[in-house]
């Protein structure tokens, strides 16, 4: 293939994506990526993949070399998001919850000291359930109760429901549950919608690090709430950015203030990456 061509290719993959910019193209073992997270004192970028993979967490460099790879003593039931704590301690959002039937949701703790080690590490477990959910699973219309999205906060997790109702799928619910170990009836706190379709799913969530802006994704767009009070961040502002590049998009975190890493997976040949998305 010669030069000229090998540009154009290049050209029209950077297209491809639009306004988001590439920064790694993700090894195969993180085809199924679903959380993404980065941590206090670390360049690593941590990843997850979602069910019916290993229960592991991998740790990435930003050439897209994997230099961690933790073995979880727990199972991958549902693992949908990755969350951290000012500490460094990173949570697994086990609460993937596709039939609304599951009474085993989970957040798993992962102590930042654990993150070294080479051999199958334990965690503290966080089990809860909603209190608003009293059939397994409930009717259509009910079907509230999925999760692919949350994160750590002054103690606490925030969790952000996926909704599988049809004709509302671009809402969700807002709890709260602390972050420690026990079992835990969720917190409701507020609702938002955003638009119906499917590409409106929340599929991930994070909290900048001076709390004052949290992000939602879709597959479609990230909203980014700011000047909120207290812990209800939906009775502040909202901004949408829309992405020009449709993909299986399913982690996304703050790198800065003004940055967000997010990740999509390989699908349909499309996907598989980790991006950059700058908020202007």
């Amino acid at each position: 293939m010669n030069k000229l061509l090998i540009s154009f290719f290049l050209m029209v993959s950077s297209c491809d994506t639009g306004n988001l910019t590439v920064i790694i193209d993700l090894p195969k073992t993180l085809n199924e990526v679903s959380g993404t997270e980065t941590i206090n004192n670390s360049n690593l970028i941590w990843m997850l993949n979602d069910s019916g993979n290993k229960a592991r967490i991998y740790g990435l460099n930003k050439k897209g070399e994997i230099k961690k790879e933790i073995k979880i003593n727990a199972k991958n039931k549902d693992w949908e998001d990755l969350a951290s704590d000012e500490n460094g301690n990173l949570y697994i959002g086990d609460f993937g919850n596709n039939l609304n039937k599951r009474k085993n949701l989970a957040i798993l703790k992962v102590n930042h000291d654990a993150l070294n080690s080479s051999d199958k590490i334990d965690i503290e477990r966080i089990s809860f359930h909603y209190p608003d959910q009293n059939k397994f699973p409930p009717k259509k219309k009910s079907m509230y109760f999925d999760c692919e999205a949350f994160f750590h906060f002054n103690d606490s997790l925030y969790l952000f429901t996926k909704s599988r109702v049809k004709n509302d799928f671009g809402k969700t619910n807002l709890y709260k549950i602390p972050a420690k170990q026990g079992h835990f009836v969720a917190e409701f706190i507020s609702s938002f919608s955003a638009c119906n379709d499917l590409l409106c799913w929340i599929t991930s969530a994070d909290i900048s690090s001076d709390g004052k802006q949290v992000a939602l994704l879709s597959q479609k767009s990230v909203m980014v709430f700011s000047n909120f009070t207290s812990d209800d961040f939906f009775n502040g502002t909202v901004e949408q950015y829309d992405f020009s590049f449709e993909s299986q998009k399913e982690g996304v975190c703050f790198k800065d203030a003004q940055t967000l890493y997010i990740t999509d997976e390989k699908a349909h040949g499309n996907g598989g990456n980790l991006y950059a998305f700058t908020l202007e």
